[in-house]
């Protein structure tokens, strides 16, 4: 409850225990073992920096948190409770608050998505269980992306790149460094388990703009932002980087303002235990980074746990508003987890502080906040106020109505697909796919025109052989009937000479010898004229 300007959390005997809203950056911790009323005081706490005008944002596990959107309902019991803090004379009444219902599977409240470039590769590389240098090479192609001015927004997306970077890793890996084929299928492998969970849905346009959750009602009350995580909340990874992811944006968008009168905003981390599970050491250096400095943004951050173990020594730290419900200890290590709690607080002289955590009622609490210098005070046992919210859950079909007729609801419900790394790609593919199809077009034809000019070249010197064939045949040709001429001439000349010459030298044998003689000379004259 918001009352004097605090956060009103409950009593120790007649003292108010308050939070005070300028301190309320400085984190906080519900932690106790189920069933001791760590629900009741999320809503308490919830309601009161609605009050304040701080926008909350919180998480609903078991559903019953969607209760806030209506006002509670008075009971013997709760009339016990108003009546023992006195919250008729502070002005107490049953009321409503200023709900927004979110999911990221978009089936109970407004869709909440991402895109794969706004989780991240650190987040995605935890969502997809990747080993280091697994993670590595995914970084890589997400620096990739950024040189190329390729959007990485959806699955899809992220399928194309991890297929570009295996096809082409050899020439990428000069750049990159080494690009593993091996690595990249086991990445692939990741993505498709990814996307079964239903990461087609939440990776995807319209991405959430985080200013979204700091809207004010009419009245100027903070807007209480639940998401339906009851879904969710099966798949603990996709849980914790979601969430985690949520965190970074906020990190990330808002500016610096130092320290303000009253947060920006709140944000509550439910079975916080989740976030810190078998994380990387790049992963809890992150979220360190971040509760660390997310103050500075006007932020607040408060773990919902059972055990305060569960939380890093170095995040524990940094949370300076605690409320510790009962825990219990059945075994030595129990013991041992509940002095460490005990020894969290300040120590406060007129109780045991871990004899008290283990004898703590439901709806009782050891509360310790931060002074007005910032100094924890000593911690107190309190009861915690009831909460002005209707307790449990609402119909679905009250719910959907509610959701339904919210302005972001119109923003949100309908997916968009831009051109993005995919369309890229899948154009330069067909570029490329085209240019080879030519080039081999181009080859084929080179080839048959090569193929033509073998055969026209063979062609042609066969026509030539063949001339050069018939010329010579001509030539011979007329050589023989030069030749027969001559030979015939010769010997008629040689026979007639012969006959001449023989008649004077020996009557018919001097004849005869004599044109013998004289057509072989005549012939062998002639020849060789004609030859």
């Amino acid at each position: 409850m918001f009352y004097e300007d605090k956060i009103w959390i409950g009593t120790a005997g007649d003292k108010k225990v308050s939070i005070l809203p300028k301190m309320a950056n400085r984190h906080g911790l519900i932690a106790g073992a189920t069933g001791t009323g760590k629900t009741v005081t999320l809503k308490v706490l919830a309601e009161s920096f609605s009050d304040a005008g701080v926008p909350v944002f919180l998480v609903d596990i078991k559903g019953d948190l969607s209760g806030m959107c209506k006002a509670g309902v008075d009971s013997e019991d709760m009339s016990k409770r108003i009546s023992y803090f006195g919250l008729e004379e502070a002005g107490f009444s049953f009321k409503e608050y200023p709900t927004t219902f979110w999911d990221i599977y978009c089936e109970s409240g407004i869709p909440l998505r991402t895109t794969v470039s706004e989780m991240g590769p650190i987040l995605l590389a935890k969502l997809m269980n990747l080993n280091d240098t697994q993670a590595d090479i995914l970084t890589c192609l997400f620096k990739m992306a950024d040189d190329e001015e390729l959007l990485l927004v959806d699955i899809k997306d992220l399928k194309a790149m991890l297929q570009y970077a295996s096809d082409n890793a050899s020439e990428l890996s000069k750049q990159y460094g080494n690009i593993t084929k091996q690595s990249v299928a086991a990445i692939i492998r990741g993505v498709v388990a990814l996307e079964a969970a239903g990461g087609d849905m939440y990776f995807t346009e319209p991405g959430i703009n985080i200013r979204d959750f700091f809207k004010t009602g009419l009245d100027g009350r903070g807007t209480i932002n639940v998401l339906d995580a009851r879904k969710l909340v099966k798949d603990q990874t996709l849980y914790s980087a979601f969430l985690l992811y949520l965190l970074s944006e906020l990190f990330e968008t808002l500016p610096e303002v130092g320290d303000m009168e009253k947060p920006r905003m709140i944000f509550f981390f439910d079975e916080a235990h989740l976030l810190f599970d078998d994380i990387s050491k790049v992963l809890r250096q992150k979220i360190e980074q971040i509760v660390k400095l997310i103050r500075s943004k006007g932020v607040g951050v408060y773990f919902c746990t059972q055990n305060p173990r569960d939380i890093p020594d170095e995040v524990l730290a940094q949370l300076g508003n605690k409320i510790e419900h009962a825990l219990h200890a059945y075994t030595p290590a129990e013991e041992r987890a509940v002095k460490t709690a005990a020894d969290s607080f300040r120590a406060n002289p007129e109780f045991d502080t871990k004899k008290a955590i283990m004898e703590l009622g439901v709806g009782e609490a050891l509360v310790s906040v931060l002074d007005e210098e910032g100094v924890p005070t000593m911690v107190e046992r309190c009861r915690i106020l009831p909460p002005r919210s209707f307790m449990g859950a609402i119909d679905e079909s009250e719910k959907e109505s509610i959701y339904k007729a919210d302005n972001l609801y119109i923003t949100y419900k309908d997916t968009v697909d831009p051109d993005s790394a995919f369309e890229f790609l899948e154009r330069l593919k067909s570029q490329q796919e085209f240019a080879a199809k030519e080039a081999e077009e181009a080859a084929l034809a080179q080839k048959e025109a090569d193929k033509q000019a073998a055969l026209e070249a063979k062609e042609a010197e066969k026509a030539a052989k063949e001339k050069e064939r018939a010329e010579a045949a001509k030539k011979r040709k007329v050589k023989s009937a030069a030749g027969s001429v001559a030979s015939s001439a010769a010997g008629t000349i040689g026979r007639e000479f012969g006959k001449s010459i023989g008649g004077k030298v020996g009557g018919k044998f001097g004849k005869t010898l004599g044109g013998n003689l004289a057509a072989q000379l005549g012939r062998s004259i002639m020849g060789t004229f004609f030859k």
